[in-house]
Order: C-alpha cells, then structure tokens, then sequence
C-alpha cells in the first residue's frame, strides 16, 4: 500500500536561494539513493522560506532505515543542515498528519 508522506522544513531566510539551487543540482548518486530506497513521486514546494516537500513510498520505516545506511545521505543532510533553521533528524523531518484526501 502507498503511503504518502508530507513535511515542513524552514530555511533561513538568507540562505533560501541557495538551497533552491542545491536541489536544482541534487546530487546523482543522493537520487539514486532516494529510488533505491523505493521514495518516489518526491516534490519540494516553496512558500517564502517554508518548504513543503512531498514523497510517496510502499514502506516508510523500510525507506528510513535504508537512507540511514547511506553514506551518501550522511553528507548530503549535513550539506543541507547549514540552510536549515532546525536540522533535520536522522530519518527525516517529522511527517504531517493526513486529513484530507481526495481520490
């Protein structure tokens, strides 16, 4: 079954740019991870300084644990953590709640 997860990230607001760049540039082998660890249908919104993101995926703890492994993930977090106005967790930005769904 798909699960859908949604998440809010801040950026500071003088490194937004920057990091709308660096996601215009994500790296090869972080997409690859990404893929492998069955995340797809991955989009970033932007409102200001806040960021939506949005992914689907058959298995969240599965895709979680996978990412955790990834050396690549390692450095590509700490790489966003400095855009960041909280860094994110070992798995992850907690997901929003669902309430609405039409189908």
């Amino acid at each position: 079954m798909t699960q859908r997860v949604g998440f809010v990230l801040r950026v500071k607001p003088d490194r937004v740019d920057e990091y709308v760049l660096a996601h215009r540039e994500v790296w090869p082998e972080m997409l690859e991870a990404l893929k492998d660890a069955g995340i797809r249908n991955y989009t970033i919104f932007r409102a200001g300084n806040e960021m939506f993101g949005y992914f689907e995926t058959n298995d969240l703890a599965r895709a979680e644990t996978y990412l955790s492994a990834q050396e690549v993930n390692a450095r590509w977090q700490d790489a966003m953590a400095d855009f960041l106005e909280e860094r994110v967790q070992v798995h992850g930005p907690a997901p929003l709640e669902e309430i609405f769904r039409l189908a």
